[in-house]
């Protein structure tokens, strides 16, 4: 059985490369509009409602717009905009986290943010086991490749060769701090220190404890073993061993749609990083997307990433 996919905003870098992993699959077949009819609200509509799947890559606004416009009980939707990533009835397109059966199963999928992905990758398992607490107040550092600040960032790294690092989110509040918070389970909202690099592709998520303050928390030790349990046989989620005690980003990197996780404690055990590497295209954004639209579709989860 095809299953018909509209990629509304398809002219952008999420939905480019959603169609790039599309490309050449049988099992879908893609209704796109030409550049003429793209941005018709009317041929949008149509569209939207004569596929089975829309995804949508669009700014907040518009995709609450395009959810609007569905005006069938059929067309199933994931949404790689913020818009609805905790709003009632829409399922968090985080297999992994949420379940497979809930995503395959579900009619409106919220796309997790990129940031996002990597920090509940590591602390959403082990607040659940009790191996740290709830009410901890986290802080996150990260970096990404300027391709998930859009066109115009990408403009501005291409055309300035002289931007190596971009710190941003510096008044607080930034955007992801909800879904962080709410998949987590946390009492408060993460310190979210964000930054941008001067490659194209990208991230390294960083959560630092100094696990000699925090009342009840475990030992590296068991935090591994219970991330390596709780990923146990997923082809997408994996432990990483940084055996040279480095970890990298190549300006040259091809896309990828995995991710690697690490636990690094200091000696005596007092101090701690989880650390997330991913693609910020890949598992943060067009891959994730690809991986909830195989499940949806009844296909395996991997079908068509890069891994």
């Amino acid at each position: 059985m095809t299953t018909s996919v509209f990629i509304d905003g398809a002219a952008g870098t999420t939905g480019l490369e959603i169609a790039e992993r599309l490309a050449g699959r049988s099992e879908f077949a893609l209704i796109v509009l030409d550049e003429a009819r793209r941005k018709d609200p009317v041929a949008r509509a149509e569209a939207l409602n004569d596929c089975d799947v829309a995804i949508l890559c669009l700014p907040d606004d518009a995709a609450r717009e395009a959810v609007a416009l569905i005006r069938n009980d059929t067309t199933r939707v994931i949404d790689a905009s913020t818009a609805h990533r905790v709003a009632p009835g829409w399922t968090y397109g985080f297999p992994e986290l949420v379940g497979r059966d809930a995503v395959a199963g579900a009619m409106r999928i919220a796309n997790p943010g990129c940031y996002p992905t990597g920090f509940l990758a590591l602390v959403a398992p082990l607040v659940r086991a009790g191996l740290l607490p709830a009410d901890w107040p986290y802080s996150v550092n990260a970096v990404s490749g300027y391709s998930g600040g859009g066109k115009a960032l990408i403009a501005r790294f291409e055309q300035d060769g002289d931007i190596a690092f971009r710190a941003y989110g510096l008044a607080m509040g930034h955007k992801h701090l909800p879904e962080m918070r709410h998949y987590a389970g946390l009492v408060h909202e993460p310190v979210f220190s964000p930054a941008v690099v001067n490659c194209h592709r990208g991230m390294v998520v960083d959560v630092p404890l100094q696990l000699s303050a925090i009342p009840g928390a475990a030992s590296p030790g068991a935090m591994r073993e219970c991330l390596a349990q709780f990923y146990a046989g997923s082809p997408i989620v994996t432990l990483g061993d940084a055996a040279d005690g480095e970890l990298l980003l190549r300006a040259d990197a091809r896309p990828w749609d995995g991710m690697e996780l690490f636990v690094f404690g200091s000696a005596e055990d007092a101090q701690l990083r989880l650390v997330a590497r991913l693609d910020n295209l890949g598992k943060g954004a067009s891959g994730a997307a690809v991986q909830s639209l195989n499940l949806i579709a009844g296909l395996p989860e991997t079908a068509g990433l890069a891994l």
